[in-house]
């Protein structure tokens, strides 16, 4: 058996890069019923893989998961895995068409941290009107929260070294509402990759899905990222309700501090996360942000 990596998933069909080359492959039809989440395979999933007779080749088996990327759509009963094994997620979200949502953006961070990732926030389109005061807003905001911030522009250019930078660095999943630029800033940084982009629909004002596939992209300067569909309606794949608080870094430094060991920062006296909001250490939106979904969670 051969170990590889999935560098690119379509339909039924993961292309697998393998010490002796890049090969097409198909699921072994147990692995359609086994595991975590029964039949997911992704991109940056390691995996055992063997010729079959006749040619081809199928997927034997998938090695644990150091990292994942989980969501699931609000309201859905299944989880689903985005990508694995990355290093980092990049929240990308625009300043204006389409307009940030602070709902969005936390729940997505707390994709990266449940998953094991670290997070960056990119925030991009800082050329369009006021675009620069709201990504000022926003990047104090995540800064002082404890998240590295990026402003960016594919029009102007703005940021588009440091992004470069950071995607240069190991592995990394980008992760966004559809429109937001994530497929434009790819191919700024690396303009031969051409991945199709579509403009923000005039009506609703949100982007129109225009990845159809997922893939892990090797970059000429060093690293991969993992290009997936866009989503806006984000519900969160796999986090415990007790395991919320730790997906959010500005809590971290009051977390067992409170009366009670099981503390859920909600209701609960003596609470050292809401002494801490009280006192302005903690942002009352970040909180806020916390309890809507932790009620969701529970």
């Amino acid at each position: 058996m051969t170990t590889g990596q999935v560098i690119e998933t379509v339909g039924g069909v993961y292309t697998v890069r393998t010490a002796a080359g890049t090969v097409e492959a198909s699921l072994r039809g147990r692995l359609k019923h086994s595991g975590a989440v029964p039949g997911k395979v992704v991109v940056g999933d390691r995996v055992g893989v063997e010729a079959v007779y006749g040619g081809g080749h199928v997927i034997e088996s998938v090695l644990p998961r150091e990292t994942h990327l989980v969501r699931r759509a609000m309201g859905g009963r299944m989880a689903k895995v985005v990508a694995a094994n990355l290093d980092r997620l990049l929240v990308v979200a625009s300043v204006a068409d389409p307009p940030p949502s602070r709902s969005v953006i936390d729940r997505m961070l707390v994709m990266g941290d449940s998953g094991g990732m670290e997070s960056c926030l990119v925030l991009n389109k800082v050329d369009l009107s006021s675009g620069r005061a709201v990504a000022a807003d926003l990047s104090r905001e995540y800064r002082t929260a404890g998240y590295a911030v990026l402003s960016t522009s594919v029009v102007s250019g703005e940021g588009i070294d440091a992004f470069r930078e950071v995607i240069h660095a190991g592995s990394s999943a980008l992760a966004g509402p559809s429109g937001v630029g994530k497929s434009s800033l790819l191919n700024a940084v690396e303009p031969a990759l051409a991945l199709r982009t579509r403009r923000v629909g005039k009506r609703s004002k949100t982007g129109k899905h225009t990845t159809v596939s997922s893939s892990l992209i090797p970059l000429a300067g060093g690293g991969h990222v993992a290009d997936t569909p866009g989503f806006s309606d984000v519900g969160l794949g796999d986090v415990a309700p007790e395991a919320l608080d730790r997906c959010f870094v500005d809590f971290r430094p009051f977390l067992g501090q409170c009366h009670f060991k099981d503390c859920r920062h909600a209701h609960e006296p003596n609470c050292a996360v809401r002494t801490a909001v009280e006192e302005g250490r903690i942002q009352r939106l970040r909180y806020r942000s916390y309890r809507t979904i932790l009620s969701e969670l529970a």
